[in-house]
């Protein structure tokens, strides 16, 4: 896909981009979910390792991590990180590098993901001209499994201390080439549920002598709506969405039980307790009114990921050095996906920004794929943080 040039693209990096194209596609074919991402891993330590940068595996099974010192002295530490999986998706693109593991896809740009920093990596290595310590971190499992969790519990920071770490996801269907992020909360907190409603059984023609779990089911469904509305302030985001519902065999018998199952997502961590706590009590409330019972599962996942303030303003002075103010949205809107470098945020100063891939399908889409002319707009943006955060003093 051809895309209007955008400026401050290193020329070094963007004179590399049709190797850069050729990782890309070797990436996508080997497509691999969360924890098993082999081939993968050994496809990215292989070319660090060919630029001559030392590299540590194992980190989360799959995950790595290559480190490069600068040449311009001693200095801060930073972090870049790029997520390595793939979805559970059957690609349906035809693209003549299309995954060649039936059923999953890189449906959400992690190839070009790896690819950039892997493009950022290369030059950094020939061109080692800043003051400090780089470690370039590959993490497997960002797709619900909580790779970034993961890699942080086994001593992430410990083992690679940093004083700041940042991160980069493309975005389709904005503007191409325009850098998009927020202070603050930038995307949700995602949590899971699942709700068994207890009832009794009874034929579909005397529903009297049974406690029906399929109306039981509809209603605490419609009164679950209410948290958002009338629980949570305006002033606050929050959404609870049941995506599930499993229940019954025949048309003529009313079921024992029905199984609820959905997220919810938040912006704070008070919203975030309101919203369970209410949670708790619509369905335990329902269930007693029509003399049901229930059991359920709510599960906590990734927590809400927070921009610190100075990082981000580090991260968007980069961006606006290299491509302009009229290619960087500083206040973009809130997301209500979910994105588990939070993790990494949680542990140390950071940010998290969106690089805009222009038009074309939406991600987890299975007619998706990375647009390739952003390759050295990525990579050039992680060469010129580098380049800021770590200038040698003086």
């Amino acid at each position: 896909m051809s895309e209007q040039p955008v400026p401050g693209v290193l020329s070094a990096v963007a004179a590399g981009a049709q190797e850069m194209t050729g990782w890309r596609h070797a990436l996508h074919t080997m497509a691999e979910t969360a924890f098993e991402e082999h081939r993968t891993s050994a496809f990215v330590a292989a070319k660090l390792e060919s630029f001559g940068l030392s590299v540590d595996r194992g980190l989360a099974g799959t995950g790595l991590v290559a480190t490069l010192k600068g040449r311009l002295g001693d200095g801060p530490a930073i972090g870049l990180r790029a997520d390595m999986d793939a979805l559970d998706i059957h690609e349906a693109t035809n693209l003549p590098y299309r995954s060649d593991t039936p059923g999953k896809m890189h449906a959400c740009g992690h190839d070009g993901h790896m690819t950039m920093l892997l493009g950022a990596a290369r030059h950094l290595a020939a061109n080692p001209d800043f003051a400090g310590t780089v470690h370039f971190i590959f993490q497997p499992a960002e797709e619900n499994e909580g790779g970034g969790r993961v890699m942080v519990e086994q001593g992430l920071f410990e083992r690679f201390p940093m004083d700041q770490v940042y991160g980069l996801h493309n975005w389709p269907n904005a503007p191409f080439g325009t850098f998009l992020g927020r202070v603050g909360p930038m995307f949700a907190a995602f949590d899971i549920f699942e709700v068994k409603i207890i009832g009794r059984g009874a034929h579909a023609a005397m529903p009297q002598r049974g406690v029906d779990p399929v109306l039981t089911a509809s209603l605490v469904v419609a009164q679950l709506q209410s948290i958002v509305s009338r629980s949570v302030s305006p002033q606050e985001a929050a959404v609870v969405t049941v995506t599930q519902i499993h229940g019954g065999e025949t048309w003529n018998i009313i079921p024992d039980e029905v199984v609820l199952r959905g997220t919810a997502r938040t912006f704070t961590p008070e919203t975030r307790d309101l919203v369970e706590r209410r949670f708790r009590a619509v369905i335990e409330g329902v269930c007693a009114a029509q003399g049901a019972d229930s059991e359920i599962r709510y599960e906590r996942r990734y927590p809400s990921l927070v921009n610190w303030t100075e990082p981000f303003g580090t991260a968007v002075e980069t961006a606006r050095a290299m491509a302009g103010d009229d290619h960087v949205v500083a206040d973009f809107e809130p997301i209500m996906a979910a994105e588990d470098f939070a993790y990494m945020l949680q542990a140390v100063p950071g940010a998290y920004l969106c690089l805009a891939s222009g038009p074309g399908p939406n991600l987890h889409n299975a007619q998706y794929d990375f647009n390739d002319a952003l390759l050295p707009v990525g990579a050039s943006y992680w060469v010129n943080l580098v380049h800021r955060v770590l200038a040698p003093a003086g």
